[in-house]
């Protein structure tokens, strides 16, 4: 039997990069985008936020050759980590 990281569908890919969070009144928060697949991410956060709840995420390019990578996405789940949180964020729509 396959083990369980083997059972998904996107492999993902650690990138641990800055990632800017706004949530649904308009705030921005700064955070650490940990990994990326194609269908969601891991999210490094000092605020912690609602499973449910949908928030726009904008993460700059390495290079200039490539737009930033802006989504539209859901946190599935919100974990304590050490000082904050870990979210499971699930991409909705990549907007850009």
């Amino acid at each position: 039997m396959k083990d369980y990281s083997e059972k998904r569908d996107f492999h993902r890919m650690q990138v641990n990069s800055t990632i800017t969070i706004t949530d649904n009144n308009g705030e921005t928060h700064t955070a650490i985008c940990r990994d990326l697949s194609a269908a969601g991410m891991q999210v490094a956060v000092e605020h912690p936020f609602q499973a449910g709840e949908e928030l726009k995420t904008r993460m700059e390019s390495a290079g200039e050759q490539f737009p930033p990578l802006e989504t539209l996405c859901e946190v599935i789940r919100c974990e304590p980590d050490g000082e904050g949180y870990l979210l499971g964020i699930n991409i909705l729509e990549v907007t850009q």
